[in-house]
């Protein structure tokens, strides 16, 4: 067994893994307000507060600006570099009536279909998409 003795070294590689983003500890800490928002849309009188003036019910969270422009506009891949979580975030799809693949697509640049078709064949290749800084 190899031991790492120079985590953020290691850390510093998951950024290194293109259409990826590893929810480490640093993005858990970062997004910590901003996934707390997104569970409290587990309740429906939190859902209709926020339908009814969304940047007033995000005031109240002590979320970055930036974190709220991204939520704003539903910019999730955004919302997942500023410490998103997808499985807390899906609490906002789901509040917009959208689905996880219907959420999940907007963040590939692929429509619903081509999203679906590709994860039933199996999902994206790893071939060709090993490492940003080579790209290879």
């Amino acid at each position: 067994m190899t031991r790492v003795t120079d985590v953020a070294s290691y850390l510093a590689e998951f950024d290194d893994i293109p259409g990826t983003r590893v929810f480490i500890a640093k993005r858990a800490r970062a997004g910590y307000h901003l996934n707390q928002f997104a569970m409290s849309l587990m309740k429906p009188e939190n859902r209709e507060r926020f339908k009814a003036d969304e940047r007033a019910y995000l005031d109240e969270w002590p979320m970055s600006e930036e974190q709220k422009e991204a939520l704003l506009a539903r910019d999730y891949n955004r919302l997942l570099d500023l410490g998103g979580n997808v499985y807390f975030l899906a609490k906002v799809f789901s509040t917009d009536g959208l689905s996880f693949v219907q959420a999940v697509s907007t963040m590939t640049g692929m429509s619903v279909e081509e999203y679906q078709a590709m994860m039933v064949a199996g999902g994206r290749s790893p071939e060709g998409a090993r490492s940003i800084k080579d790209k290879t």
